[in-house]
């Protein structure tokens, strides 16, 4: 039984050796992953399936952020976005750096949108008059760069620089600047450590050479309910997220009965920021035929750019700050 099998399988092999050495070799040419990473525009997201707000208003019209589709190139897929407008290439280096793993690549990107989510909340009830509480303040370590002379890790939360106590960002920052030698007090996974960090030169400033988001306890007067999937992450859509919060905690509808896309980070005190990818985002909210594309001041001449000469069908608005997005809404 054996035997005859056997003899078949390599008879099969032996007729068919031409069209199996082909389908091996398409497989690896459309599977192998070459260090660079694809970006095309992606869609949106409509604010009101990751958000639930107690008693909040009703909203007629929609409040969208626009994501960025990314995947690992391939050869098939670099030919295509070699020819493809819309297909920019990225290196891999550009996605995730030299000393920095996958796994700690996406904790950063966790560790933004929750400090992004937790920033909305603030802004939100702040721009609606309604009470809230902020606790438990952490300064988290989220990227150290190859540069940096210093043994923190990725994941440590700073509690002392020099013997001050650190209870927020703008604290940690601040102390900082004020020595050239720090020795710093953290905590990670349950455990104290003290660590050192020493400024270099990078870039031509003088730097410990790490990147700090500040996490926090937000308690709101009406609940505030975000629920992302576990493929979502960044901090570029806390402005919209502040927006819609602030949407649904007001009686006046915004939205006026538009699809109302945009994108840009959010801090505590209303301010937005710059993000990455505003083409994509905007071609994704065009795709989508949204009405108005709210554009972070520092992003507005690369998206008028985009909007221009592609003849794109949609309102470009600048933001610096969510006062901008609300008073034009308003003027509707």
């Amino acid at each position: 039984m054996l035997n005859k099998l056997y003899v078949q399988t390599k008879t099969f092999i032996k007729e068919n050796i031409k069209f199996l050495l082909i389908l091996i070799v398409a497989f690896f040419v459309l599977t192998f992953e070459l260090p660079y990473y694809i970006d095309t525009p992606g869609g949106l997201i409509d604010v009101s399936e990751r958000l639930e707000v107690e008693d909040g208003y009703g909203i007629n019209g929609s409040l969208n952020l626009a994501y960025i589709s990314e995947f690992r190139a391939t050869i098939t897929t670099l030919i295509v976005a070699y020819f493809n407008g819309d297909w920019e290439i990225i290196k891999k280096d550009d996605v995730v750096a030299d000393n920095e793993t996958i796994e700690e690549n996406n904790y950063r990107n966790k560790i933004l949108l929750e400090e992004a989510n937790q920033n909305a909340i603030i802004v939100a009830f702040d721009k609606a008059g309604l009470d809230y509480e902020v606790t438990n303040r952490k300064v988290n370590i989220i990227y150290i760069y190859e540069e940096a002379d210093t043994d923190l890790k990725i994941g440590d939360v700073i509690t002392e620089i020099n013997g001050i106590e650190i209870n927020s960002k703008e604290e940690a920052l601040n102390t900082i600047k004020e020595s050239d030698e720090l020795s710093i007090k953290v905590i990670n996974d349950g455990v104290e450590y003290t660590r050192y960090a020493n400024k270099v030169d990078i870039g031509g400033e003088d730097l410990i050479g790490i990147m700090v988001s500040e996490t926090k306890d937000v308690t709101p007067s009406k609940e505030v309910s975000i629920n992302f999937k576990e493929s979502e992450s960044g901090p570029s859509g806390g402005f919209m997220m502040s927006l819609s919060i602030y949407d649904y905690l007001t009686s006046e509808d915004l939205t006026k009965g538009l699809k109302i896309v945009g994108t840009g980070t959010i801090d505590e005190f209303g301010n937005v920021g710059v993000i990455g990818g505003i083409g994509h985002k905007i071609k994704a909210a065009v795709k989508e035929d949204a009405d108005i594309f709210f554009a972070p001041s520092a992003n507005y001449a690369e998206a008028l750019e985009v909007v221009t000469e592609e003849n794109l069908d949609i309102t470009l608005v600048e933001v610096s700050h969510i006062d901008d997005a609300i008073e034009y809404l308003n003027n509707l």
